[in-house]
């Protein structure tokens, strides 16, 4: 049986475990009049089995899960002939890949012979035996859990602590998984960085000037100069963010202000979900516009105003990626200024102020703590747009201010190194996780940034 059918029987089976646990702490009170009787709600001692029914068969599954595919493949292995199972390692987990695809009737790199076809039908006939026994076990273990937790009901059994204290568990381990998945995104990117730099100078890649990550495998190359300067990515991304802030920033401000205190009801209306519309339009969509409209159109407006304008160019990119944030800084400055309390809307009003000059001095003050932090989102946002510099800018990594050239930036670059087949130990390769640990340190300065902008201004208007 499937694992996800298997879920879906326990699910089931919780479900009648919960109605069967409430019906059962009724009758052990006399019925649904004497529910007073019982230490918890019925509900509780509903949730109480339903919670036996199915965490026992849980872990089972997942632990099942784990060790299953190494147990299988070590008795697979041992059935091979003497000669395989002492092949390098290497070759012998090609060797076990090919076994799978053949048992999953996928295509094999390897002839196949009977020694082969007999290890891919071992390992259909392992397969099969584990799944019937994982299917007996669970549900077995769901309806022991649930039989007994049912049993075990009674007027004074505290089933409203026991199961708070599971969803106390429960959420505590959500968490936790959230807070060390960030702790191993973090140390895998810091220990491959690391691994990097022990190849090239830090000196180097924070202020050379001079990118071209192109390694020689051979002493005779060409071309592979292996220049691992950054500064001309961060330049680029730093000018592809500001034009694009230069853009969005204002639009999305005076679009919140609009809609949240000038606009009628039907206009806002009509507005709001336009607005949300452009937020849900893939990247890839804004990225063909920049790269067959507004990259031409820049070229010809540039050149008949007597600029020298690439094909590619940082603002082609930026006014596009900037029209993409516009949603974002809207959305969130909107939702700033309706959160400010009515009654500093309507004293400044009854005070004689205008609108506008209730929006100038109360509002937007108030409202300044959510709107700089929707500013630095959009801001990250920016910064970590890939697409529509990849079609609109180019990969060229050039060391310029001027918005009409191609420049490239650290997450296009980031794409790039780790597309084809590349060796993993490789300056090159490696120096994306560089690249992706100093995104990593942009985000969180701009977070505390943020975070110290918030609580200056919050101490002021609470």
């Amino acid at each position: 049986m499937h694992s996800t059918t298997l879920i879906l029987l326990m699910g089931f089976m919780s479900i009648a475990a919960f109605y069967l646990g409430r019906s059962r702490s009724l009758a052990v009170v006399g019925g649904p009049g004497r529910g007073k009787g019982l230490h918890s709600l019925p509900g509780y001692h509903g949730y109480f089995v339903s919670i036996w029914c199915v965490l026992p068969p849980l872990a089972l599954l997942s632990g099942w899960m784990l060790v299953e595919p190494g147990i299988i493949t070590a008795m697979v292995v041992k059935s091979l002939p003497a000669s395989q199972q002492e092949l390098p390692a290497g070759e012998l987990n090609l060797l076990i890949n090919n076994i799978r695809n053949l048992a999953t009737g996928d295509v094999v790199s390897a002839a196949i012979n009977a020694d082969f076809q007999r290890a891919a039908d071992l390992y259909n006939e392992y397969n099969a035996t584990s799944r019937r026994l994982l299917s007996v076990l669970v549900l077995g273990l769901a309806a022991l859990g649930g039989a007994l937790a049912w049993r075990r009901i009674h007027p004074d059994l505290r089933a409203r602590n026991k199961v708070e204290t599971v969803i106390r568990w429960a959420l505590i381990v959500a968490s936790s998984i959230a807070v060390f998945t960030t702790i191993g995104i973090v140390l895998s990117v810091l220990f491959e960085a690391i691994v990097f730099f022990q190849k090239v100078p830090v000196s180097e890649f924070l202020f050379g000037t001079t990118w071209s990550p192109q390694t020689a495998i051979r002493a005779d190359q060409v071309g592979s100069s292996g220049s691992f300067g950054a500064v001309p990515l961060f330049a680029g991304t730093m000018l592809i963010t500001a034009i694009a802030m230069i853009v969005a920033v204002p639009v999305g401000l005076m679009t919140a202000i609009f809609l949240a205190e000038y606009s009628s009801a039907r206009v806002r209306g009509i507005a709001k979900p336009l607005l949300e519309i452009l937020a849900g339009i893939p990247t890839v969509v804004y990225g063909f516009f920049a790269a067959l409209t507004v990259a031409p159109w820049v070229r010809r407006v540039g050149e008949s105003a007597g600029f020298e304008v690439a094909s590619e160019s940082a603002l082609a990119a930026g006014l596009v990626m900037g029209i993409m944030i516009i949603p974002l800084v809207s959305s969130l400055t909107d939702d700033a200024i309706n959160a400010v309390p009515s009654a500093m809307r309507d004293g400044a009003l009854g005070l004689g102020s205008t609108r506008s000059e209730t929006m100038t001095k109360v509002i937007l003050p108030a409202a300044l703590p959510g709107i700089v932090g929707g500013i630095l989102l959009a801001v990250s946002r920016a910064i970590g747009e890939t697409m529509i510099v990849v079609m609109a800018a180019g990969l060229a990594a050039n060391l310029t201010a001027n918005p009409f050239s191609a420049v490239t930036t650290v997450t296009v670059q980031i794409v790039t190194l780790l597309v084809g087949d590349q060796e993993f130990d490789s300056a090159k390769t490696l120096a994306a996780f560089a690249l992706g640990l100093m995104l990593f340190i942009v985000t969180l300065i701009l977070n505390i940034i943020g975070l110290y902008t918030v609580r200056k201004y919050r101490e002021q208007y609470e």
